[in-house]
Formats: C-alpha cells, structure tokens, sequence
C-alpha cells in the first residue's frame, strides 16, 4: 500500500510505502546557508515525526546547494545535527534552486514504522 501526506497538485511531502518514508525536498528561511539549513532539518524533523520515523532512521540524504563554496557551512550544522552512529548515506551537489533565495535543499528517505 501506498500512502500519501499532504497531496498537492504537484508534488507529496510524504509518501510512504513497505516501511519507507520518502520526504520532498526541503528548504529553509534565513539570510544564510547555516540558517537555512537549520530550518531545512527542523522541516524534516517535523515530517518525519509525522511519517512515524525520525532522523536516527534516515537512510538517505540528497543535498543541493546553490554555491558548492557554502559546504562546510552546511556540514557545520549538518553534522552537529545528525544522530551519532545514524549517519545516511549521503549525497551533496551544486544546483540551481527553484528561486535565488534558497542556498539549500535537503531530501530525505527513511525507515518507518
């Protein structure tokens, strides 16, 4: 069974399916990558909470930033974030994002219960 959280024209924030949970891509306010960043995870905090998982059952992580210059600012917070021993595989690249105001987008797959 597919299941499906908050369904919009375009796009799911979740979809959930055999136990896991695939989060679109999120990004953050704030006039710097760090502050992005910050409000990016607490977004994927938040939807994982409600997917029934968290950041200890991440197993993927894909990550756009708009100036590849910005990455140890990100990893800076990243890395303080990501639970000890729960790290998922990851990916970082440079993108342009949907608008100039975005430094970061960060996608998420996890496990769920």
């Amino acid at each position: 069974m597919i299941e499906r959280i908050d369904v919009g024209t375009r796009l799911s924030q979740i979809v959930k399916h055999n136990g896991v949970v695939y989060l679109a891509g999120q990004v953050g306010e704030g006039a710097t990558v760090a502050e992005q960043t910050r409000d990016c995870i607490a977004e994927v905090e938040a939807l994982l909470a409600r997917a029934g998982s968290s950041p200890e059952k991440m197993l993927q992580a894909i990550i756009w930033l708009a100036d590849m210059t910005d990455f140890a600012e990100m990893n800076s917070v990243w890395d303080a974030w990501v639970p000890a021993g729960c790290a998922p595989v990851r990916a970082c690249g440079e993108a342009k994002l949907a608008t100039p105001e975005y430094k970061v987008e960060i996608i998420v797959t996890a496990a769920c219960d």
